[in-house]
């Protein structure tokens, strides 16, 4: 997922050639139904579990047994779904287009499918102030990658107790996508589940997580004010700036049941 490249360091007001770790950027074509349907920028791995995630977040698939067949070509960077029945991939509804690395292009992109994909969280789940604080901590002591690098966003899914499953990606979508393909693949109930973010949490987040079905999201980072308006309509408890023992709580509180540590 990186690879070392000779770079040119300036430091103190001198240069000196040094081997740099490089995330590596990789481009990924899906075709559903042999028909073209997204190309993805994206870290080389977990594809399956990517894919997955990005077709139940479209709306394209709903279960893991939607999916007749699934081939990943590396090689040539190229994703084949063969699914059980035809999907209408009309462009009304699923706008053919460029996914990169970076957020999402304009708010067009939750007009029309999010707005049949994105739920409304039931979930009963809790969370003590210094385990809001502990998992991400725990999660910030899995990203390698970043350490190494600085190019990746991580996300992982957890209980209030523990970290069940951790991705790292170059696009921030992307890392959540992963994290619902794994729940699909492996059929983990997300309701009660917490997601667990490195990056901002800004509209595009928000209604991944709610597409997703989690209660709670927590982030190192700060939310947008749409995303605020989106976690008080959808019922997702927000909580962002978690840094050292402190956090602040933007949405439905209720479900943190001490607002700071201890």
């Amino acid at each position: 997922m990186s690879f070392k490249r000779p770079i040119v360091k300036y430091s103190d007001g001198k240069s000196h050639s040094v081997h740099d770790e490089i995330v590596t950027e990789f481009p990924l074509t899906i075709y559903v139904n042999d028909q073209e349907f997204a190309t993805m920028v994206c870290t080389p791995s977990h594809f399956d579990e990517m894919v997955v995630g990005f077709l139940a977040s479209e709306g394209v698939i709903r279960f893991i047994d939607d999916i007749k067949k699934m081939t990943i070509d590396t090689d040539k960077g190229f994703a084949y779904v063969e699914l059980h029945s035809q999907q209408n991939t009309n462009q009304q509804y699923y706008s053919k287009r460029f996914i990169g690395s970076c957020c999402g292009k304009s708010r067009q992109f939750y007009f029309h499918n999010d707005v049949k994909t994105a739920k409304t969280s039931t979930s009963k789940t809790t969370i003590t102030a210094e385990q809001c604080i502990t998992l991400m901590n725990e999660m910030q002591d899995n990203s390698l990658v970043f350490k190494e690098t600085g190019g990746v966003h991580n996300a992982a899914l957890c209980t209030p107790d523990d970290m069940i499953v951790y991705h790292t990606d170059i696009g921030r979508h992307n890392a959540l996508d992963k994290l619902y393909g794994h729940c699909l693949i492996n059929r983990i109930p997300v309701r009660d589940k917490i997601l667990v973010f490195s990056g901002r949490i800004s509209s595009e987040v928000l209604t991944k997580a709610a597409k997703i079905g989690v209660g709670i999201i927590l982030s190192k980072s700060a939310p947008t004010d749409l995303a605020i308006s989106l976690a008080e309509d959808l019922n997702i408890t927000a909580v962002g700036f978690i840094r050292g023992s402190s956090f602040n709580i933007y949405s439905h509180p209720e479900r943190v049941t001490a607002q700071t540590a201890k």
